[in-house]
């Protein structure tokens, strides 16, 4: 099943986990733009116009960290969905400070495929 090229941003700092999230996204008809910490996914948000939906993790180096960033993405974007993963905190999707998904890590790609094709 192709997503036709819907853009997702993937950010995460961990460069493996990054690189895994993207291929399997990828593998599934998506366009990915990848970033490793909310500073370089500021400045790709606001070069790609296209980007329909951002998957962050909450633990990052930079000036904010995966839960400041989905804020300032909605407060800047709002059309734009967030879901948030994190491996060092249990959070719920009603416990997010944005309308979104959680996802504990190790998450399984597939059901982020599945949740992600639900939000756009």
């Amino acid at each position: 099943m192709s997503d036709n090229g819907m853009t997702v941003l993937v950010v995460e700092d961990e460069v493996f986990v990054r690189m895994d999230i993207a291929q399997s996204l990828e593998d599934h008809g998506f366009r990915v733009l990848e970033a490793s910490n909310s500073d370089e996914a500021i400045v790709l948000l606001a070069g790609h116009p296209e980007v329909l939906l951002m998957f962050t993790d909450i633990d990052m180096p930079g000036s904010m960290d995966g839960l400041k960033l989905a804020t300032a993405v909605r407060d800047r974007w709002p059309p734009i969905k967030i879901i948030v993963t994190s491996g060092h905190r249990a959070m719920s999707d009603e416990t997010l400070p944005v309308v979104g998904r959680f996802f504990s890590k190790p998450y399984n790609p597939s059901r982020v495929i599945v949740a992600i094709r639900q939000m756009i």
